[in-house]
């Protein structure tokens, strides 16, 4: 790090469970966000403050003024425009010195594949279970640690899936597909601002942990928020032994 690194990242650097170490694996690293709306808005904003080396981002949709009430990373001049490349504006202008990528497209298939592989952590920040499941498959079969986080009404959760570990659960063990769960939409049940503020902010806090090593991780644990009551709660996420991702996963270990 030069000087001027030195003094923008200061007050990371004087925690004694980060330090110079941390920051430079910050530096070093390749985080893709999945998702530039309520959740990667402050998930991108505060990863390109903490100075993360390469930001990722990818959402194939446009900027509508309904996103505005919640999605902090865009502004009123941004609507019509590719969701990816008004995020980028604002993190340039947070941070002009990290690397940015934009795809503006919906990830699946090969492009998926090579995506996930190019990043050290990935942030699901979509909104419907299709993504996630293939998210989720993309980041078992490479072995990326996968944060994942969502939000609707007053209601959000966090996990962490770090398929770095020998065990531990999946997003597929959390919400199996054969329960055809009902999407839950924001345009249709509406979100509380702040939720996916909050939400974000935790998964942003949760990639920097598994960058640095730091502290306790997410893995193995869902965390349930509920901003109407101030409640939170964490409970422990066992696998799935029927998941078919984790024994694939766990095929390939072997």
């Amino acid at each position: 790090m030069d000087d001027s690194q030195l003094t923008r990242y200061s007050r990371h650097i004087l925690l004694d469970e980060l330090g110079v170490e941390a920051q430079d694996a910050w530096l070093q690293a390749t985080v893709l966000v999945v998702g530039l709306g309520g959740l990667g808005s402050p998930a991108a904003m505060y990863l390109a403050s903490a100075g993360v080396g390469r930001l990722i981002l990818a959402d194939g949709d446009t900027v509508d003024a309904t996103n505005l009430q919640r999605q902090v990373a865009h502004r009123e001049a941004s609507i019509g425009r590719a969701k990816v490349d008004s995020a980028a504006e604002t993190l340039r202008a947070i941070n002009p010195d990290i690397a940015i990528e934009c795809i503006g497209a919906r990830l699946e298939g090969e492009l998926l594949r090579t995506t996930v592989t190019r990043a050290d952590v990935v942030l699901d920040c979509s909104d419907n279970f299709a993504t996630r499941y293939a998210l989720n498959a993309a980041c078992a079969a490479t072995g990326t640690p996968l944060v994942s986080g969502a939000g609707v009404g007053f209601d959000g959760q966090l996990a962490v899936f770090d398929f770095r570990q020998p065990s531990g659960p999946c997003y597929r063990c959390l919400f199996p597909e054969d329960l055809q769960a009902e999407e839950t939409r924001c345009a249709v049940m509406g979100v509380f601002a702040p939720l996916v503020g909050v939400v974000g902010t935790l998964q942003a806090g949760e990639a920097l942990k598994l960058l640095a090593g730091a502290g306790r991780p997410m893995h193995g644990r869902l965390l349930l928020f509920n901003a109407l009551a101030m409640e939170i709660r964490t409970l422990d996420l066992p696998g799935d032994p029927a998941c078919p991702v984790c024994r694939v996963r766990g095929a390939a270990a072997a």
